[in-house]
């Protein structure tokens, strides 16, 4: 049962790694090619700025989340090819070459270690969750989620906040302001830093061009949205001790059915 199961674990982490750490990397070249990964990958992938030491923390954030879901539920968690994968494959190709054109955005070798390193991560989260008897997997649970929470709503939004920060004057700014926002609205500051990360170093790069401005549009209106279906607009009255007007809540009665 463990060979069988460690078998299939190789041969499917294989190929998702593999396929993960090329789309990852092809889209650093969209649009001439086309690529086949997430923005959110691609914009946490960017915010790490070549830096090793950012890439596997990043990773290693999420892998405690996704080992306390394959122990517990036995179900993996989208973490593992959005972050964890083409995370732990771009720090161990710029631990020896800083260089991101020949490592983090060359399809061949990012196929090649993440191909390996989905191997062995899916191998060891299976084998693990197999070989943990029923009765130590409420307790795995009970220390491993706790421990995955501080990480990703404590030490990883402090990580990317120094990272906007180092990143320059106007990446620090929008993080900061960007990160701000995200930890009010949806309760935790990552996206809103990333986000921050991007728009700072894209008006760096080509100052409030028609792509930073549609970018930065594109923003305001995701915070607003995500503050309407979540009601922030009613909890901030709320926590000042003002009463909605009836007219706020028949329009979130109305868009939301």
């Amino acid at each position: 049962m463990f060979l069988t199961i460690l078998l299939k674990s190789l041969a499917i982490g294989g190929l998702v790694g593999t396929a993960v750490g090329a789309g990852a990397a092809r889209m650093f070249h969209a649009p001439t090619t086309q690529g086949m990964g997430a923005f959110r990958t691609l914009g946490e992938l960017n915010s790490c700025e070549g830096d090793p030491a950012s890439h596997f923390s990043f990773g290693l954030g999420f892998f405690f989340n996704a080992w306390a879901s394959s122990v517990a539920a036995g179900a993996f968690t989208q973490d593992i090819d959005h972050r964890i994968i083409p995370h732990w494959g771009a720090a161990a190709l710029l631990s020896r070459n800083r260089n991101l054109a020949q490592t983090l955005h060359n399809p061949k070798k990012m196929a090649l270690v993440c191909g390996l390193i989905g191997m062995l991560v899916v191998a060891f989260l299976n084998t693990t969750a197999s070989a943990v008897p029923a009765a130590l997997q409420i307790t795995a649970v009970k220390v491993l989620v706790p421990a995955a929470n501080l990480l990703v709503n404590i030490i990883m939004p402090v990580i990317f906040w120094l990272a906007a920060i180092e990143a320059g004057k106007r990446s620090g700014f929008w993080g900061t302001i960007f990160g701000g926002l995200a930890q009010l609205i949806m309760g935790n500051a990552v996206p809103g830093l990333v986000l921050g990360i991007l728009i700072g170093k894209g008006v760096d790069d080509g100052g409030w061009n028609r792509i930073t401005k549609v970018m930065m549009a594109a923003i305001v209106a995701l915070f607003l949205m995500s503050a309407f279906f979540r009601g922030f607009d009613l909890k901030t009255l709320e926590s000042f001790r003002l009463a909605p007007p009836d007219w706020l809540h028949a329009i979130h009665h109305a868009v939301r059915g």
